[in-house]
């Protein structure tokens, strides 16, 4: 990334990018070939140590936000644990999905072999929930598979625990894999994605973070601009414009 970093919020105590898809949050032994990081970046274009809040999957894009000093780091840990930040997820999915729901589907931590190899490997399955919210669909005369067309539902995912990949497990767990996930989605689709239209990454988007301040009480709520790739699709699929 060699271009700045996309800033779309910053005040006294905050500074939120808009993270493109493929970039890491911070160093990570699992993808040590890596070498650059939201972190780094972050660091680098305001000249001073930055204190990364949350954390985005590599592949998911979207709201990332940092602290600008330690204190405040300190002070947002218990909002982001105690579920005082609502987060608010874009995404497209394989099929039809109903208007709403909810899902309410444990998980069991996924370990990586190396990081994680003196955590427990028997923990039992958390709690996990995400409610999402059906915004379009299209149908398109394209075989995929044994399906004589391609079906996709846009939809907004908001989650109401933070287990690692919730999103992307949960998903699949109701047959409506996320596009572009090369883990828990659908190859055929994702194949098609690449040929098609030159999409080559996940499909799920960080639209949107809001939370009271604890220290000025202001009500801040941060919203992430979709790349060229997504623009592409609203176009491609006659989806509204999101504003």
């Amino acid at each position: 990334m060699n271009n700045p970093p996309e800033i779309i919020y910053q005040d006294e105590n905050y500074v939120a990018m808009n993270k493109p898809s493929g970039l890491l949050v911070h160093r990570s032994m699992i993808d040590r070939h890596e070498t650059q990081f939201a972190l780094q970046i972050m660091r680098d274009h305001l000249g001073q140590r930055v204190y990364p809040l949350h954390r985005l999957d590599k592949p998911t894009s979207g709201v990332l936000l940092f602290a600008l000093h330690q204190d405040m780091a300190r002070k947002m840990m218990p909002l982001f644990s105690g579920k005082q930040v609502n987060k608010r997820y874009v995404s497209i999915v394989r099929g039809y999905t109903e208007e709403q729901g909810l899902i309410d589907y444990p998980l069991k931590e996924q370990l990586d072999k190396i990081s994680d190899a003196d955590a427990d490997q028997d923990k039992e399955a958390q709690d996990a929930i995400t409610s999402y919210r059906r915004l379009e669909m299209v149908e398109l005369p394209i075989a995929v598979g044994r399906y004589e067309t391609a079906r996709y539902s846009l939809v907004e995912l908001l989650p109401q625990t933070g287990r690692r990949h919730q999103l992307r497990r949960h998903m699949k767990h109701i047959f409506h894999p996320i596009v572009g996930d090369t883990t828990h989605g659908d190859g055929k689709q994702n194949q098609l994605f690449r040929r098609q239209w030159e999409i080559n990454h996940l499909m799920l988007h960080a639209r949107e973070l809001s939370f009271v301040c604890p220290e000025t009480q202001a009500d801040i709520c941060i919203r992430a601009s979709f790349d060229e790739g997504w623009k592409r699709l609203f176009d491609i699929f006659n989806w509204p414009k999101p504003v």
